[in-house]
């Protein structure tokens, strides 16, 4: 069971920024986004809340699920913190800007320090604190506090700013039209709804319980796999049992240890924000860049086919979605344990001592050399996101264990 480690402190966040054609790429290299497209394999198996503080009503967890899928919650605002512990190794806050710099270069990024498509990026590892708001589809802001400063995104109408206090730089977007824009997944709602979007066969589902997150009452919806070989030990989501809004979202390894990911809201009100909450001028002095300026053009619609196709193929069931050979992912085996398969045309990946410098120890850090029927390559790891990288260029990646990639390996070959 994924454990709830101070279920009135932990956190989370809610709001929208980069524009939807910078945002794929962003979606999948933050790892907290492939969580969601790993847990994307629920069966139902219903069962009933019995223990637990507060004492609430029973429900059982079919209930408990189509309560979430019909929340109509769309205003909200609190204070939040997300956690992520990937195992990667401390340097010193580089494995942050490799993120940062491959979101960027990855979809055309401008290069501004206020760009949200890389700088959401830094959700993927260490710890945070945010505000969030939101007021409907068309408002919705964010605000990543950092030491004597801070860094917002802000969603109005068809504009998109993000701002970073500490540079005095601003970035400017807009959607393609009024409507709320694909966003990074921040907020316990975020990865509950992705962890809830399909059914099957491969997991239970049951309701674990009551707890008091933020000051509320909430139900706990308990996630497992029912399957071995996958990395994805238990989710666990806390439920506001008025509103049903998930207000946590844990995810714990099959390794054990700490959560991996654990997101939820310390403080949350579910009154409308002040409309002056999401009003924005850039400050006097302020650098502002316009998406596709400093020589760089918004991605082509190949290039965001292809980031499209990736996402696809991380989803079980998604060889139904579109045909082997159209430039996208394949993907074998079911459930927790699908993996996508991408042929890169490649010659694998360097060493460590062939990169050199830090990011050369980054590297080696993270790969172990493999060998099997499939012929030899590199295993990079972390506690929930693996990759095999042979080397004719094959990519193998899924939430399994790296034994899993090697047997799909083989059984590829």
């Amino acid at each position: 069971m994924a454990p709830y480690e101070s279920d009135e402190t932990t956190a989370a966040s809610e709001a929208d920024g980069p524009s939807a054609g910078r945002r794929r790429a962003t979606r999948y290299i933050v790892p907290v986004a492939v969580t969601g497209v790993a847990a994307a394999t629920i069966g139902l198996v219903p069962a009933l809340a019995s223990s637990g503080s507060p004492d609430l009503p029973k429900i059982s967890a079919e209930q408990l699920v189509q309560n979430i899928a019909e929340s109509d919650t769309e205003q909200l605002s609190g204070t939040v913190r997300i956690n992520t512990d990937l195992g990667l190794p401390d340097l010193g806050g580089l494995e942050s800007g490799l993120l940062s710099g491959a979101a960027r270069g990855a979809e055309g990024g401008d290069g501004s320090a206020a760009d949200p498509s890389a700088r959401l990026t830094e959700l993927a590892t260490g710890t945070h604190t945010l505000r969030v708001a939101a007021d409907g589809p068309d408002r919705q802001k964010l605000s990543l506090l950092q030491d004597a400063a801070e860094y917002s995104v802000i969603h109005n109408g068809k504009d998109v700013w993000g701002y970073d206090s500490r540079s005095n730089e601003v970035h400017h977007s807009t959607t393609a039209g009024s409507g709320e824009p694909e966003d990074v997944p921040a907020t316990p709602k975020d990865f509950a709804e992705e962890a809830l979007k399909a059914a099957d066969d491969t997991t239970s589902v049951t309701v674990d319980g009551t707890a008091r997150v933020a000051g509320r009452d909430t139900y706990k919806l308990l996630i497992k796999p029912k399957q071995s070989g996958t990395t994805v030990g238990a989710i666990s989501v806390a439920v506001d049992a008025k509103t049903w809004t998930p207000l946590k979202f844990t995810l714990t390894p099959s390794s054990g240890g700490a959560a991996v990911l654990d997101v939820g809201f310390t403080q949350v009100s579910f009154a409308q924000p002040a409309a002056s909450t999401f009003d924005f001028t850039p400050p006097e002095g302020a650098k502002v860049t316009e998406e596709g300026e400093a020589g760089h053009d918004a991605p082509k619609a190949s290039q965001d086919g292809d980031f499209e196709h990736f996402e696809k193929g991380l989803k079980p069931g998604a060889e139904d979605e579109f045909a082997e050979g159209d430039g996208g992912p394949r993907t074998i085996g079911e459930g927790w344990n699908t993996i996508a398969v991408l042929d890169t045309g490649g010659e694998g990946v360097p060493s460590g001592d062939e990169m050199g410098g830090q990011f050369g120890g980054f590297l080696d850090s993270l790969g172990d050399k493999v060998n099997g029927k499939f012929g030899s390559g590199t295993v990079f790891k972390t506690r929930l996101i693996n990759a095999l990288i042979t080397d004719d260029g094959k990519v193998y990646v899924g939430a399994v264990t790296k034994e899993a990639l090697v047997k799909a390996a083989d059984s590829q070959g």
